[in-house]
């Protein structure tokens, strides 16, 4: 099997600033669309004459169709190249964006919220597997690290944003605000997009070679060991993001002010985390930050666990969720990194199993924490320690052993860790 540095298309130009910042506005549109809308679900439901749980559908099949747009359009880009199926998902996007602000009931709401998720699929997908296709290496990480700073400020920004506009504008302007950016995230990959994905790297035989693909995806040890490790730590905070707004305030007593502070310095803490594991990437190994990461991530789950055993007293509680959420900063970028080396000329595949089973663990885990209702925090503690363990052990024991990825276990950096553009890239995102 070829090695990482050898592996994979070879872009006919660097990663340039300007689609370094298109990739970011690719990758925060997901989260935007999931969160800019949650202050207006009391309106929502009033002027649609529905209830809460017709409301809350809109987001499940937001999520179901980002995750099963991910399984199909990212094995689509390895066949076809990534800037059509990229063009194709953004006007879908931009067209339902329009058709949810105009919903005249829940029913069509939902419908177009689903095709949303479809189309927004393709921005998330092809984000990672154009930077799979142009880098590798450290400037893989490191362009990584700076899309998951994007996807982590993205939800902290959206309900704020979202309720000024719901309290001034009402809930449809959230919505027409969603489509002007999908239209700009159109025009930019109309504009800067160009192919990374050469003609003679594509996956040919149709439907065949695609389950061909797939099955060498998945049977690499490695790339299964990284997707699970990224995809249940994602899980676990996805516990703490639908379980918080109820355990702080309606079990620990703050204001909707105070868990809004709360909330986005937490978000600040896996930023912070982010933005060093890229700074060290190619400096420090992969799987030492993720072991770090892991550790630290058990152990806080652990504790939060005791803790909410014992009547959620606020302080240790709060400081918790923020070294859990922290600790994850040094797990996601890099497990990426890595899932998408092992992948190597299937980055598209690679990085579809990655969204998908991230998206449809985060629509699972949402009911589970509140299974026992509003006014206990137990549920998201063990939902948060089982996903933490389940991460910890798939590292573990499923990325042992060779790998294709030259800086799995060394922190070198050199050229032939590097795709030959890398160093242009890691230019473009200092940038």
């Amino acid at each position: 099997m070829p090695a990482l540095s050898e592996a994979g298309p070879r872009p006919d130009r660097p990663v340039a600033g300007m689609l370094v910042a298109l990739l970011a506005l690719l990758t925060a549109v997901a989260p935007l669309s999931i969160d800019m809308y949650l202050p207006a679900f009391p309106g929502m439901s009033q002027d649609l004459s529905t209830t809460a749980s017709g409301i809350q559908l809109t987001m499940t099949t937001f999520l179901v169709g980002l995750a099963l747009g991910q399984l199909f359009i990212g094995p689509l880009s390895d066949g076809l190249g990534r800037r059509r199926p990229l063009l194709a998902g953004t006007l879908l996007c931009l067209l339902a964006s329009v058709v949810c602000a105009l919903a005249p009931n829940v029913q069509v709401l939902a419908s177009a919220r689903f095709l949303q998720g479809l189309g927004g699929a393709a921005g998330v997908v092809l984000a990672r597997a154009i930077i799979s296709d142009t880098s590798r290496g450290a400037a893989a990480a490191k362009l990584l690290g700076v899309l998951m700073i994007i996807s982590v400020i993205a939800p902290v920004i959206a309900p704020l944003a979202g309720g000024l506009i719901v309290a001034s504008a009402g809930w449809r302007v959230v919505f027409w605000v969603i489509a002007g950016l999908v239209a700009l995230m159109f025009a930019g990959a109309l504009r800067w997009a160009a192919e990374t994905r050469p003609e003679h790297e594509r996956t040919r035989g149709g439907l065949g070679a695609t389950l061909r693909a797939a099955r060498e995806v998945l049977g690499n040890r490695s790339y299964t060991g990284y997707l699970l490790t990224f995809c249940f730590a994602f899980a676990g905070l996805f516990a703490y993001i639908a379980a918080s707004p109820f355990v702080i305030q309606n079990v620990i007593g703050l204001s909707e002010g105070q868990f809004s502070l709360l909330f986005a310095g937490n978000a600040l803490a896996i930023t912070a985390t982010s933005a060093l594991a890229a700074a060290l990437a190619g400096r420090i190994a992969y799987r030492r930050m993720i072991a770090i990461g892991l550790a630290i991530g058990v152990a806080a789950a652990l504790g939060l666990l005791i803790v909410v055993l014992n009547g959620v007293p606020a302080v240790p509680t709060l400081v918790l969720f923020a070294v859990f959420q922290g600790s994850l900063g040094l797990v996601f970028g890099n497990a990426t990194a890595l899932a998408l080396g092992e992948a190597g000329r299937h980055a598209g595949t690679g990085s579809a199993f990655l969204g998908f089973l991230q998206f449809m663990l985060a629509a699972a885990v949402s009911p589970l924490v509140g299974i026992r209702g509003e006014q206990t925090a137990v549920p998201m503690g063990v939902v948060m320690v089982a996903f933490a363990v389940l991460a910890a052990v798939a590292f573990a024991t499923l990325t042992r052993g060779p790998s294709r990825t030259a800086d799995a276990d060394t922190h070198v950096d050199t050229d032939a860790d590097v795709a030959p553009h890398a160093h242009e890239a890691e230019a473009a995102v200092a940038r």
